[in-house]
């Protein structure tokens, strides 16, 4: 499986991002998909996670209400909305695949992503 993100940027705060991970490979509804984010001098966590069905999510607590995850399958896209955008959320953002043997799991756990895409740099900032 092959990854790619991209829709990076900067924004002022309260403005809104749409960051994109592309897919490819084989059986790609058996691969759980993740956001990730690396905030300089901190260490890699979990933002949001959706499963292969695209019918199960997770969010991070802090941007619940504020980012959306969704994926069409039909386009191999999975997409990251990010509204209310805060300072804090200022990372690099990644998007990892984890392989499932359900296409109705979704995974927040990092050590379980064994492909990444290149990641995409995000500023908040006025």
């Amino acid at each position: 499986v092959q990854l790619q993100a991209s829709g990076g940027g900067l924004v002022r705060p309260g403005g809104s991002l749409r960051l994109s991970c592309a897919l490819s490979g084989r059986s790609l509804s058996h691969y759980a998909v993740g956001w990730f984010r690396q905030a300089p001098g901190k260490d890699r966590e979990f933002v949001a996670a959706i499963s292969g069905s695209a019918d199960i999510t997770n969010l991070l607590d802090s941007v619940k209400g504020r980012f959306t995850i969704s994926r069409d399958n039909a386009k191999n896209m999975v997409y990251l909305q990010m509204d209310s955008m805060k300072p804090e959320d200022t990372a690099v953002y990644y998007c990892g695949a984890a392989w499932t043997s359900s296409t109705r799991t979704m995974i927040t756990t990092e050590s379980r992503y064994k492909y990444w895409g290149q990641g995409t740099l995000v500023t908040v900032s006025s």
